[in-house]
């Protein structure tokens, strides 16, 4: 393949991936192209002449040093196999390269797998919750629901990172957290709907959709305590498709917990494979 030709096949890589509806296109090639030619990262990973994963971002203005990770993803049947951690790590040392101090992206909150990896496995600290950030998407991945995301920083000199781009991932224990005395924002029932519970932060409430698209909080009340686990589904892509209502009920919910415990002084510090946020007061 030449350079053209390894472009076209990540835009259709993309393409398979998201099944974005109608005519339109995630990415095409020519802004691929225009991408790699400004000098932005575009990046991707071969098994023998077989594309299996690709990453892109781009800078933002300076003098800030940081690139913005747009889209990244792996194909079905190379996954488990560390495609993405790898194209992560390089991503990092690429930035790195050229100056850069910090890369950061988005990721939907609900998805679990997502959550793990973004905050466990590379460490990345999560700096904002915003509601509905894509608009309505329509793909083979979004559905209908609304496209709520969790902003990432990713500082790259952070020993954190480069630890985890080593393989020293962050663990995090939410039964052990549990156990130390952390109370429980959001659970979920025996049927799988979300139970919020009586935790709020120093200042809380339900979060909604700015004009700007950040989040916002117009209530208040007391913490209960330094630690709180918030919970999000199991499969939340299987449970758009099987239950639209629970899903939707889902995102409201993360969206008031979480979303309103970021805006009201909590920081994320982990997540737990089995489903759980665990977060902390800053001012703990």
């Amino acid at each position: 393949m030449n350079a053209l030709e390894h472009l076209e096949a990540v835009s259709r890589l993309f393409e398979g991936i998201w099944k974005p509806g109608g005519e339109n296109s995630l990415v095409t090639t020519e802004l691929l192209r225009a991408m790699d030619k400004a000098g932005n990262y575009v990046a991707a990973a071969f098994d023998g002449e077989t594309l299996i994963g690709a990453c892109i971002g781009f800078f933002g203005p300076p003098p800030h040093g940081a690139l913005h990770s747009h889209i990244a993803g792996v194909a079905a049947k190379a996954r488990g196999r560390n495609v993405g951690f790898a194209l992560k790590a390089h991503q990092r040392s690429w930035a790195l390269r050229r100056g850069a101090t910090q890369v950061s992206w988005t990721f939907d909150p609900l998805v679990r797998r997502n959550a793990y990896f973004n905050i466990g496995k590379l460490a990345a600290l999560p700096a904002e919750y915003l509601p509905n950030f894509y608009g309505r998407m329509n793909d083979g991945i979004n559905g209908a629901d609304d496209t709520d995301r969790l902003l990432v920083d990713w500082p790259l000199a952070d020993a954190d990172v480069a630890a985890a781009c080593h393989g020293r991932h962050r663990v995090a224990d939410a039964e052990a957290v549990r156990a130390a005395g952390a109370a429980v924002a959001l659970d979920a029932t025996a049927h799988g709907w979300p139970s919020p519970g009586p935790v709020t932060g120093p200042v809380t409430g339900p979060v909604t959709g700015s004009a700007s698209g950040s989040a916002s909080s117009s209530a208040s009340g007391p913490a209960t305590g330094s630690r709180v686990l918030v919970a999000v589904p199991e499969d939340i892509e299987l449970l758009r498709r099987s239950d639209p209502e629970c899903a939707a009920a889902w995102r409201s919910a993360l969206r008031d917990t979480l979303g309103g415990l970021l805006v009201g002084g909590w920081q994320v510090t982990g997540f737990d494979r089995a489903g759980w946020y665990i977060l902390m007061r800053k001012d703990a």
